[in-house]
């Protein structure tokens, strides 16, 4: 863990300097994850792979402010910010989607060694899951995907949203309950273990 912090730091100081080839590791490292929390963020392929490219050539100008902190997380913060201003622009300008939901395409890869039927339920539970965190509201969406998609730190959620650690948690608790919540529509998607836990809670609730 150490040698590969050690590397990734010498990467970024190359970058830093002027070097594209360093820049272009980092690119390679990063991009699948720009692209994955800018699409669970916009749900729209094109749009979030749009914001991914322009989230890294931002970070490539702004590559000389970078002080050492996590470089990821410090990527991922441009990704959101670029993702809010995304968001805002939509409000401005509300477009209507031919395409509602996520095609197959954008979905994980199933496991091979599912069953065609396990596969296509996989496939049936992701979609729930994303019409779920779609339903949030922009700040909580943000929060849990940074959160349980991306697994950042609270510290590192807080800078990339600009909000005080406690307002971070409160989000994350209020989209995770949501998002229960919605997904109880889909039940027989869901795992086993999960509807048992679901099951528990209407009965005691």
């Amino acid at each position: 863990m150490v040698g590969k912090t050690d590397d990734e730091a010498q990467t970024v100081r190359a970058a830093q300097r002027g070097d594209v080839d360093a820049f272009n590791v980092l690119v390679l490292r990063y991009q699948d994850a720009a692209f994955s929390l800018a699409f669970r963020l916009l749900s729209d392929r094109a749009t979030a792979a749009d914001v991914a490219q322009e989230a890294m050539i931002a970070a490539f100008q702004q590559l000389r402010g970078f002080r050492g902190e996590n470089f990821r997380a410090w990527l991922l913060r441009i990704v959101t910010n670029r993702c809010y201003d995304e968001l805002r622009r939509q409000r401005r300008r509300p477009t209507v989607s031919l395409s509602p939901d996520p095609g197959e395409e954008d979905l994980p890869i199933p496991d091979e060694a599912l069953s065609p039927e396990e596969s296509a339920q996989q496939r049936e539970l992701q979609r729930a899951i994303q019409r779920c965190i779609d339903a949030l509201n922009p700040d909580q969406r943000v929060a849990l995907v940074l959160c349980d998609v991306e697994g950042l730190e609270y510290h590192d959620i807080a800078q990339s949203v600009g909000a005080q650690i406690g307002t971070v948690k409160s989000r994350i608790s209020r989209a995770r309950s949501s998002v229960r919540d919605c997904l109880r529509k889909f039940r027989e998607l869901l795992p086993a273990s999960y509807r048992l836990i679901i099951d528990d809670e209407d009965r005691t609730s």
